[in-house]
């Protein structure tokens, strides 16, 4: 007896893709666990999403006349933690353990010494000035992750192999938000020892220092020059 030749849909075509995409999945276990570890860290301060946000509600005023109290509580609680993400405000209840926080932190390639200066500000020393970066901000914060809301702690990074002012210089940044941003109720604590403002002056008054000096020498070359040509 023949066998029912399965039909061709585009249903029958998309299982098969999935299909193909999960007999390879293993093949690329390890790849797939290098990108998901280089992934950037969440974000807060978004704003909530209006479709997503509306679709919740009405799912929620189901379950409340359905008598699901579970499942609305539930969406309750994911609604006020998305609430609270776009408004970057931390999640109290879920500080990170400073202890373990920086032996992760430790961990991170380039890192070389880890202390807490307060409950939310973590200063690191790297090895070289090229890991004085966002970069490996981003990788310590994805390290901080399973151990609380890392919305609450800001990283300071100095460099150790620094060899004047400028490379000295702190680098600092909420672990969700964008530099120069702080959680609600966070302070923007100055942890570099010169502000930027004063360290930026400093630059320029050096700046303009060396071209009065460059000015002058030319000055200088151009008189020795005329003194010592001879007149036609």
């Amino acid at each position: 007896m023949k066998r029912k030749a399965i039909p061709k849909s585009p249903v029958w075509a998309a299982l098969a893709a999935s299909a193909a995409l999960l007999a390879g999945g293993c093949g690329g276990a390890d790849s797939g666990g290098r990108a998901q570890a280089e992934a950037a860290p969440p974000r807060a301060g978004q704003m909530l999403d209006p479709g997503e946000t509306a679709q919740r509600l009405v799912k929620m005023r189901a379950q409340a006349l359905g008598g699901d109290q579970q499942g609305l509580q539930q969406n309750l609680q994911e609604l006020n933690r998305d609430f609270n993400r776009s408004i970057k405000l931390a999640d109290p209840s879920k500080r990170v353990d400073r202890e373990n926080a920086r032996i992760a932190a430790r961990g991170v390639k380039g890192v070389r010494s880890v202390v807490w200066i307060d409950g939310e500000n973590l200063f690191a020393i790297v090895d070289r000035n090229a890991d004085r970066s966002y970069g490996t901000v981003d990788a310590i914060c994805r390290q901080l992750e399973p151990l609380g809301d890392t919305l609450g702690v800001v990283v300071n990074l100095q460099s150790g192999a620094a060899r004047n002012g400028d490379e000295l210089e702190i680098l600092s940044r909420n672990c969700q938000l964008p530099p120069g941003e702080r959680a609600m109720l966070q302070p923007n604590r100055q942890v570099d020892a010169l502000p930027p403002q004063v360290r930026a002056q400093h630059r320029a008054n050096a700046d303009a220092a060396l071209r009065a000096e460059r000015a002058g020498e030319r000055a200088e070359s151009d008189r020795i020059i005329e003194a010592n040509t001879p007149e036609m």
